[in-house]
């Protein structure tokens, strides 16, 4: 089975493409979201935000993201010491996941896919790019953050034009061109890929 990333900075849409993906019968693994879920279920993790971002990081045993993102969000050192606890556990969990699926193929869908070094263990990665303009739009009507607040978090994540650069395909989520089309070239790619794979296994068997 292929092992795909998918990635694109904040507000770039790549949770929607995710989700067209999915309607194509693909496995998506949100890692944002389970790294939401783990740090509220692993104790070891639990423990260790505790001891570094003190014991009001959890109110009623459940994580307190806006105490913690008002830490972090503001202070890169802070940001970078959270993201060392937290992404070994989820790359950890996501091997795990990518192990048990029985698709052609399966995506790993993470904002900071090259910055956690999550992009060196995937066959393939997929870029979702739009203009800066446009994702700061849709993040301010999506989470009612304010313009400084979204370029902050941007300036934490590696220069969208680089990271586009890094990726293997890029799909433009720009409002110029369909999104819908450019997935369904991707899938027909990556299930080619998946058949070359699987025959070049059998081969070698």
């Amino acid at each position: 089975m292929l092992r795909i990333g998918l990635t694109g900075g904040i507000g770039s849409g790549k949770s929607t493409v995710a989700k067209v993906f999915e309607t194509l019968g693909i496995p998506v693994y949100y890692a944002d979201e389970v790294a939401k879920q783990i740090m509220n279920s692993d104790p070891a993790l639990k423990e260790s935000i505790i001891q570094y971002f003190g014991a009001a990081a959890y109110k009623d045993g459940t994580l307190d993201r806006k105490y913690l993102a008002a830490i972090v969000f503001n202070n890169k050192e802070k940001l970078d010491l959270l993201n060392s606890l937290v992404h070994p556990a989820t790359i950890r969990d996501s091997k795990n996941w990518m192990a048990e699926q029985q698709a052609p193929y399966a995506i790993r869908e993470a904002a900071l896919l090259f910055e956690s070094g999550a992009a060196d263990n995937l066959d393939f990665v997929i870029g979702v790019y739009a203009p800066r303009s446009l994702r700061i739009q849709r993040v301010i009507k999506r989470d009612g953050l304010t313009v400084e607040e979204i370029e902050k978090r941007i300036s934490r994540q590696i220069n969208e034009e680089m990271k586009m650069k890094l990726c293997d395909a890029v799909i433009r989520n720009d409002e110029q061109e369909l999104v819908i089309p450019q997935v369904i070239r991707l899938h027909e790619r990556m299930m080619e890929m998946s058949r070359i794979k699987k025959s070049k296994v059998k081969i070698q068997k």
